[in-house]
């Protein structure tokens, strides 16, 4: 990646944050017709693919001025390259992973990040068990190299997967390094400056969730 180049600038087209909540979902299962060979698909098929109404999904694709044929349905390769387009996923943006358990593993061990545009090229890990071993033909390296080597190759994108003391640590070296997007698996909300955009994924509080929701569709009856 050369220097000045910023794979995370705003896309041109500006969506609503609950339109952009909705388009993964959109592009993936668009993805998956294309996959097919299908040449047109309507928003009703959308909808039962996605499970989101019809109605909805037409307004989220005209803000960014797909529009279907009558009859017809959207071109599956055109959204494709559209929602694409929007979600930013046309450029590849490099990233990290600190943290090289069983979770970062899996993370690594992932093939569909590529084709939302996301490309690891690096693993850094404070386990001298680990560091110089490979994961998929990739170096781990230990973490004290962390700030030279994302500073030298310009990455701006981190994936924090170490345990929740060492979480904000880790983050302030990403965003010393100039990384400005981070992906935090660890069980912590990490404080980071405006210009950084962090996308917290405690699974636990998922868990959680969905255990209160499942009682509460016990006591309603559901088995």
């Amino acid at each position: 990646m050369h220097k000045g180049m910023n794979p995370l600038k705003d896309p041109v087209i500006k969506v609503t944050k609950f339109t952009l909540k909705r388009l993964p979902h959109y592009y993936r299962f668009v993805s998956t017709c294309l996959d097919k060979g299908l040449q047109f698909i309507s928003s009703e098929e959308i909808a039962k693919g996605v499970q989101i109404n019809a109605v909805q999904i037409r307004r989220d694709l005209m803000m960014f001025e797909a529009i279907g044929t009558p009859g017809v349905g959207y071109s599956v390769e055109e959204l494709h390259s559209k929602l694409g387009e929007v979600l930013g996923l046309k450029n590849v943006n490099e990233a990290v992973i600190i943290g090289i358990g069983r979770l970062g593993r899996a993370i690594i061990d992932y093939p569909g990040f590529e084709r939302y545009g996301l490309k690891i090229v690096g693993l850094f890990d404070s386990d001298p068990g680990v560091i110089a071993t490979k994961i998929n033909g990739k170096e781990i390296f230990a973490v004290d190299e962390l700030e030279h080597i994302v500073g030298r190759l310009h990455i701006k994108i981190g994936i924090i997967t170490v345990p929740d003391e060492w979480a904000q640590s880790v983050a302030d070296t990403l965003i010393k390094s100039g990384v400005k997007a981070i992906w935090n698996f660890a069980p912590v909300d990490i404080r980071v400056p405006e210009d950084v955009v962090v996308r917290n994924e405690d699974l636990a509080a998922g868990l959680a969730t969905l255990c209160h929701l499942f009682a509460g569709k016990s006591s309603d009856g559901f088995h």
